[in-house]
């Protein structure tokens, strides 16, 4: 049972030191991991085979049993699969068509949870708007329209809620559907779908991503004073959740086995590309780590489990779903690492949790500097690890170069010859000695409990 206000003994980096003890191993780890192709050639297998794998899709339950199979084969501890049930949204046929000032049909994604539109299509002329602002200071002319957001991307955190919201705000102004730039930097006739979302007080508009070119265009017709008349058809619709899994397996720990580092990435993918960036490399990376451990002969004192977690990209039902299942062992989740920003160049991990683990953390990145690896930030994590780590397990995430990364995220483009096999190497090289030593240094990571909110 969790604690309600107690901390574990404390220790520091300076009277428990940990690189000096564990710099042999993790640089056997780092040449090992970079000696061979073998996880690579395993992610392009899994992507290449079942593509994109979409929550409720066959492509993704066919994907979770091959899976098992091949970690069944690799000899891991108490492989297994626990149950969640998952949203299933279905795409459907889609069309966007630009009627005048001439015929062109737009390449379009529907994004995650939309509605799909009448039998026929939704017809109507365009306002483009280039942020919620000037929405409020035009709403009267959105009525009846289709509201265009051409909103550049200045990050994803600030530029993803024209996706998320965007519907909601353009249903109040009176719009008729709404259709949203691309979430992307880079400029490529290739739409990037997403998750967006309804509010219970707003009536529901059909919301789909457009290229960052048609939404320049559009612009640009505005500007110049031209009409531009668009006609929607889309086929989307919400069906009934299904079961599907997360999946689970582990190196069990020699002395401690009770006690858990857990690490991984989501297993389900948007259903366009093959998902290797996001999230499919992060779960072979990890999955490739423990296998690496299990190999080299390395069995830390407590247990390392892989976790592939379901449904993060509309639900994050396998995140809860996990959560719920060990509620009643959190309190030996000693640290929980996420990967979920692509597989390039790794930078190191960002860390939340006590300011003394903080030091031990620290201490073992030190032992990542020869791979450019070893950069410990303070605050990290991940949405498949959000819901125990607000039980007060600490959490921390993979930090890698993300320069290219929302080139391709959720779009057709997110496929694994965008990795390469080497940064992947240095991705499992990361994981693999951070949880390892983690999971085998005598001192357990300090912890302070504090009972959750539910």
């Amino acid at each position: 049972m969790l604690l309600g206000a107690a901390t574990l003994p404390l220790f520091t980096a300076a009277s428990q030191p940990v690189a000096a003890d564990y710099r042999e191993t993790a640089d056997r780890i780092i040449r090992a991991a970079q000696a061979d192709s073998f996880g690579y050639e395993r992610l392009a297998h899994l992507t290449d085979t079942f593509g994109p794998r979409l929550s409720g899709s066959d492509n993704l339950e066919r994907a979770v049993a091959w899976i098992v199979q091949e970690m069944q084969s690799d000899g891991l501890d108490a492989v297994r699969t626990e149950p969640v049930m998952v949203p299933y949204w279905h795409r459907g046929e889609e069309r966007l068509t630009m009627l005048e000032p001439r015929p062109h049909t737009m390449p379009l994604l529907g994004l995650g949870g939309s509605i799909g539109t009448e039998a026929g299509g939704v017809e109507a002329e365009v306002l483009v708007v280039r942020s919620f602002e000037e929405l409020e200071q035009r709403s009267a002319e959105a009525a009846g329209k289709i509201v265009v957001y051409n909103v550049p991307f200045t990050g994803y955190g600030e530029t993803v809620q024209y996706r998320t919201t965007g519907a909601i705000r353009a249903a109040r102004a009176g719009a008729v559907a709404a259709l949203v730039r691309s979430v992307t930097p880079l400029v490529m006739p290739l739409p990037h779908t997403g998750m967006m979302r309804y509010d219970t007080d707003t009536r529901k508009i059909p919301a789909a991503a457009i290229t960052v070119e048609d939404a320049l265009m559009l612009q640009r017709m505005q500007d110049r004073g031209q009409t531009a008349r668009l006609r929607l058809e889309m086929q989307a619709e919400n069906r009934p959740d299904v079961l599907s899994s997360n999946i689970v397996a582990e190196l069990k720990g020699s002395e401690r086995p009770d006690e858990v580092v857990v690490m991984g990435g989501h297993i389900d993918s948007w259903d366009v590309g093959t998902g290797a960036m996001d999230d499919a490399g992060g779960c072979v990376v990890s999955w490739e780590a423990v296998r690496l451990l299990k190999r080299l002969g390395l069995r830390p004192r407590r247990t390392v489990r892989v976790v592939l977690w379901a449904n993060e990209e509309n639900g994050l039902r396998g995140a809860a779903a996990y959560r719920d299942a060990h509620r009643d062992d959190l309190d030996n989740h000693v640290l929980a690492i996420e990967t979920d920003g692509g597989v390039a160049k790794p930078l190191g991990f960002g860390f939340s949790g006590t300011e003394e683990a903080l030091a031990l953390i620290r201490e073992i990145g030190s032992l990542l500097d020869s791979i450019g690896a070893g950069r410990i930030t303070n605050g990290g994590g991940g949405a498949d690890i959000g819901p125990i780590m607000r039980h007060g397990v600490p959490g921390m995430g993979l930090q890698v170069d993300g320069t290219k990364y929302f080139w391709y995220h959720h779009s057709a483009a997110d496929t694994v010859d965008k990795i390469d096999p080497h940064a992947f190497n240095l991705n499992v090289a990361a994981m693999a000695v951070m949880a390892y030593v983690a999971a085998d240094m005598p001192q357990r990571l300090p912890r302070t409990y504090v009972e959750p909110t539910q």
